[in-house]
């Protein structure tokens, strides 16, 4: 045998044996990997199916109605539509009247996504397929969905109301097959607005991430659907590579603005939407003028999860708070106690 084609086969055997007793970062564990919080990913989580897909639970000063994807018919939201899912109904002893466009949903599952306009033969994929309500206990439930028919992503929501009336919100999901071909999932969740008496949206953030600029509040607002929509987060992010031609306008309308503290709001008769990210999550925020139609804003979030693998799952944990509104300050002192919570 000759030395130089030995010791070629020395090194590569050295080599294998490296990668076995030291992983590299490709083989390490996702940042966005699961936490096993819901029945997806962990078997110990006891359920029981609620056959008719909706639930109406209340604690603390919150009223909420839970529904999967069906249409539904409810006393304060009579005309509900299908596809539609999350919470179709958040009052407050404050507040009587439903946040949300009675006919749509908030912290509702909108969109999956790779990036590409060849993948994406359904805008609304969550919209389309069979979603099962799962009761955990009194105060959780779970949307499940089994695999999608286009992107084949299975995905679980927990929706869990807390003794002061915030709400937890923790998603899981596993790709079952090889179809995300730039080798991401892009994520999109909606709140549609009924009727506030402004558009805008308020967060901590700077001017690119260039600036040197301290932090400072953002009034967000965008002139149309999809321009100046999203709002990444500061520092290092995953920037997905998007087709020129993507038909998701919320998805690509990036914004010159980073937000740093990772939660924002939006006031609507008094009282404050407020939802919170954990840092880690590197969520992005978003937001239309006219998502739920004239008047009714939608005040959305996206997430991205890069270096995805089939069989894997993926998570994030937030918190939103509907509360009467005060002033900036005491929204910053809530979502900051509400971050520091999440991060135990």
């Amino acid at each position: 045998m000759p030395p130089l084609y030995r010791l070629h086969r020395q090194l590569f055997y050295l080599a294998l044996i490296w990668r076995i007793l030291f992983p590299s970062p490709a083989g390490a564990a996702n940042p966005h990997a699961a936490e096993k919080i819901t029945s997806l990913t962990n078997p110990e989580v006891k359920y029981q199916i609620v056959p008719a897909g909706m639930v109406r639970l209340k604690r603390g000063s919150v009223e909420l109605v839970l529904v999967d994807n069906q249409a539904h018919r409810l006393d304060d939201a009579p005309d509900h539509r299908a596809g539609y899912n999350g919470i179709a109904v958040l009052k407050h002893v404050k507040q009587d009247k439903n946040l949300f466009v009675p006919e749509v949903a908030g912290l509702n599952f909108e969109h999956i996504h790779d990036g590409t306009s060849a993948g994406l033969t359904e805008k609304f994929e969550p919209r389309k397929f069979p979603m099962e309500l799962r009761r955990v206990d009194e105060f959780t439930y779970e949307l499940h969905q089994p695999p999608t028919g286009i992107f084949q992503l299975e995905s679980c929501g927990r929706y869990r109301l807390l003794p002061d009336g915030t709400i937890e919100y923790a998603f899981e999901c596993i790709p079952r097959a090889d179809l995300f071909r730039r080798n991401f999932i892009g994520l999109f969740w909606a709140s549609y607005i009924h009727q506030p008496e402004e558009m805008l949206i308020h967060f901590l953030g700077r001017s690119g991430e260039a600036s040197a600029d301290e932090p400072t509040w953002i009034n967000g607002v965008t002139p149309e659907h999809g321009v100046n929509a999203t709002h990444p987060p500061a520092g290092e992010i995953f920037s997905p590579q998007v087709d020129a031609d993507f038909p998701l306008k919320l998805v690509t309308g990036r914004s010159r603005y980073v937000h740093t503290s990772h939660w924002y709001y939006g006031v609507c008769r008094g009282m404050a939407w407020v939802q919170v990210f954990r840092p880690r999550d590197r969520i992005w925020l978003a937001q239309s003028p006219s998502g739920g139609g004239p008047g009714n804003p939608a005040w959305d979030f996206q997430w991205f999860v890069p270096e995805i693998r089939v069989g894997e799952s993926y998570g994030f944990v937030m918190r939103a708070a509907y509360v009467p509104y005060e002033s900036p300050s005491q929204i910053r002192q809530l979502a900051q106690r509400l971050q520091r919570e999440l991060e135990k």
